[in-house]
């Protein structure tokens, strides 16, 4: 039986799938990744892969003038909203998905960099979201939107209210990394170094706290992941 295709949108190299990688695998996804940028994205076979997985980027969701190949991710996007297709979004990816859902993005009240726990609503709880409970996760971002038409709240924070929802089995945007590991953090530090000293924060810190946070996190995000999968299989 062929293996199910599993593309996955990628704008900065370390920002990869991180420990969603090996349980995509272990649930029969063939993974290819699609770096941005880099070669001409192809929309029909972004739209027509059997999941599609959007990753985060140091960049806004709005910026296509600036960076052309954004019309073509959202251009894929919208082509499996309008068929129901597997779709989830991390950082930029869960943007992206926001404004192709007819929401705006904008800039945030200020940076949301760190290890940090997320304030799960009701829905949060009662679905996949809900192995994060008590769990810190990796936060990235300085952009936030309006929640689209249509869609469910899971999680939020006191700086950003809409931090992930979700439309029905099939669409999962998270606006913090649930992915990241601990072994690939340091590439993080070292690839985004001019931006954490336009924002004060020492890596050194942000290192330390990833060797505390990150082991629980690689364990709850596969099982996020497993069961989101399950739930539209």
């Amino acid at each position: 039986m062929p293996l199910r295709q599993a593309a996955a949108i990628r704008h900065i190299h370390f920002e990869d799938l991180g420990s969603f990688g090996p349980e995509l695998e272990q649930a029969g996804y063939a993974l290819r990744y699609h770096d941005a940028g880099s070669s001409d994205l192809d929309v029909e076979e972004l739209a027509g892969a059997d999941l599609l997985i959007v990753l985060g980027g140091p960049i806004g969701a709005y910026e296509e003038d600036a960076y052309p190949f954004l019309t073509a991710e959202l251009a894929a996007i919208e082509r499996r909203l309008a068929r129901g297709a597997p779709l989830v979004g991390i950082c930029l990816g869960a943007q992206l998905i926001a404004r192709a859902l007819g929401s705006r993005v904008y800039p945030g009240s200020g940076k949301e960099i760190g290890w940090s726990g997320v304030d799960l609503t009701g829905d949060g709880m009662a679905g996949p979201l809900r192995h994060l409970g008590g769990i810190d996760v990796l936060h990235w971002h300085g952009d936030t939107f309006d929640l689209p038409d249509g869609c469910v709240r899971l999680a939020g924070t006191a700086a950003y209210e809409n931090q992930a929802f979700a439309r029905g089995p099939g669409l999962l945007a998270l606006q913090f990394h649930v992915e990241a590991t601990g072994r690939g953090f340091e590439r993080w530090l070292i690839g985004h170094a001019c931006e954490l000293a336009g924002a004060g924060l020492d890596p050194r810190a942000l290192r330390a706290d990833a060797a505390q946070a990150a082991p629980a996190l690689e364990k709850a995000a596969p099982a996020v992941l497993r069961e989101w999968l399950q739930g539209f299989d």
